[in-house]
């Protein structure tokens, strides 16, 4: 039972990183462009 006491606050602590990572990226535009890089790997580079 004791562990419960460690357990949940850390899985809390790592829930409210999770979101603040997801909230981070969002509003810096890590998620504006998500179909060129999916086809950048496609094409070759010119030299």
């Amino acid at each position: 039972m004791s562990i419960l006491y460690v357990t949940i606050p850390l899985a809390i602590l790592l829930a409210a990183a999770g979101v603040w990572a997801f909230v981070w990226a969002a509003r810096t535009g890590q998620y504006d462009d998500v179909e060129t890089p999916a086809t950048r790997a496609v094409f070759d580079d010119e030299t």
